[in-house]
């Protein structure tokens, strides 16, 4: 019934050009770039989980790519590894909230590194990739009629890696048939297992971006080289769907206003980088400190309302109230609310190994009961409801259906580039404000540069 979706999907995107981007794709799809290179660039100085990507690929020798913000130089597949580490470290990109996911954090990454080993890459060339990356990667999880979960996946990387092969296949300038190989190579790499969620001590949640960005750099590259794939990597019967969902998904999802409308321009872009399941405590909680100003200590509980995709923040609760690594951290309910009504703040310092260990922070993580009711207008995985309890009897409700950065209450672009030069000072070879700003500038009218991957070389400092 479903047959021939693949080839439908990948006809009309190895068609799509530049001219046919409505000028708010093209917008988005610069937002995108100024987001996800900041955050790249902040990951550098301040993970120290990316640390072994970076290496790995200088070890393997030099090339035209750069690892952002190391001053190293890889091949692609390596740059892509080692940026794609860097993408999620933070947890600090942006995120398309209808099917919870990341769809540019392997894309970014990848496209950069293409551009730079395959240059000179002008700016349409490069947002036309995007756009048409990103797209694939929300619409295929848009199309699920069974959640990855069930089957003990993990969705938001290997989602985002099928995108990232057709961006990457695209920016190659392959036709629909070797478009249809790559995600057939992408099918051959890309997995990510439940597992991710459930080890206090791993990190492999930081950097998990790194393997489909650099599996979407190889699969794209294959592909052009000529390696054959699938007929229906999406809907064959050991296809996409088949292994991850049952084969549970509606077509339509995937080809309605496929190649005119670009689900791009509705992703959020995080005001704080932390989980988007853990947004609309910190929203609420630095909303009730504000309006009230009561002091931390003076609360006796924290109660939250949540929904069943944020129930992986709260539990198991002895893990989730004193996360013992930064990633596990920023996946937390209890962490991030204690942390915001805490400190005022939740942002790049919040997640310090000192504010892992304080005890004040920790005491009050303790204090968040949470109880899985979600209200019929929440956006699912984004919205929360709290309760705070305070010692002279008060209690301070608040609620918010959809967190702040979402596409109904985004982040302005003078935001974005503060976000930018922010997460840029802190890379391992920090940009001053000045060339910060200059980058930022370059990155938002990419349609007029003729070099996309000499911008992510040597920047003036």
């Amino acid at each position: 019934m479903n047959t021939g979706i693949s080839d439908l999907v990948t006809q009309r995107l190895a068609a799509v050009r530049f001219a046919d981007l409505p000028a708010s794709t093209v917008t988005a799809a610069k937002q995108v770039l100024l987001d996800a290179c900041g955050v790249m660039l902040g990951a550098s100085g301040l993970s120290d989980e990316v640390r072994p990507f970076a290496a790995l690929a200088a070890a393997t020798g030099s090339g035209p790519c750069a690892v952002l913000g190391t001053g190293q130089l890889a091949s692609a597949p390596f740059a892509a590894l080692a940026n794609g580490a860097m993408a999620h470290a933070l947890d600090y990109e942006d995120a398309f909230d209808l099917a919870p996911g990341h769809p540019n954090a392997s894309l970014v990454p990848a496209l950069i590194a293409l551009a730079q080993a395959e240059g000179p890459v002008d700016g349409a060339r490069f947002l036309t990739a995007l756009a048409i990356g990103c797209d694939l990667s929300c619409r295929m999880g848009l199309a699920l009629r069974r959640q990855m979960e069930d089957g003990g996946w993990y969705p938001p990387p290997i989602l985002a890696g099928f995108g990232a092969a057709a961006g990457s296949a695209h920016l190659l300038g392959l036709g629909a048939e070797q478009l249809r190989d790559a995600l057939s190579l992408t099918l051959c790499q890309v997995t990510m297992p439940g597992e991710i969620k459930h080890s206090p001590a791993t990190v492999i949640r930081a950097v998990r971006e790194a393997f489909p960005a650099q599996a979407a750099v190889l699969s794209a590259m294959l592909a052009r080289e000529g390696v054959s794939g699938f007929e229906a990597p999406l809907e064959g019967p050991g296809g996409f769907y088949a292994l991850y969902a049952g084969g549970q998904f509606d077509p339509a999802d995937l080809s309605d206003g496929l190649g005119e409308r670009f689900w791009i321009e509705r992703l959020t872009f995080k005001p704080w980088p932390s989980c988007r399941g853990t947004h609309p405590f910190i929203e609420l909680a630095l909303r009730l400190r504000g309006e009230h100003g009561f002091s931390p200590d003076a609360i006796t509980a924290i109660d939250v309302r949540i929904d069943e995709v944020q129930r992986m923040l709260t539990e198991p609760a002895a893990r989730k109230n004193a996360p013992q690594v930064a990633i596990d951290a920023k996946f937390s309910i209890p962490f991030c609310t204690a942390l915001a009504l805490r400190h005022g703040a939740v942002d790049l310092d919040g997640f310090s190994a000192q504010r892992l260990a304080d005890p004040a922070i920790l005491e009050l993580a303790a204090r968040v009961r949470p109880e899985v009711r979600p209200q019929s207008g929440w956006l699912r995985g984004s919205g929360g409801a709290m309760t705070v309890h305070l010692a002279d009897g008060r209690q301070l409700c608040a609620e918010v259906d959809n967190a702040l950065g979402c596409p109904a209450r985004p982040l302005d672009e003078a935001a974005l580039v503060r976000k930018f030069v922010d997460c840029a000072g802190r890379a391992r070879r920090p940009l001053s404000g000045a060339a910060a700003r200059q980058l930022a500038a370059r990155i938002l009218t990419l349609e007029d540069c003729p070099d996309v991957g000499a911008l992510f070389g040597d920047a003036p400092r």
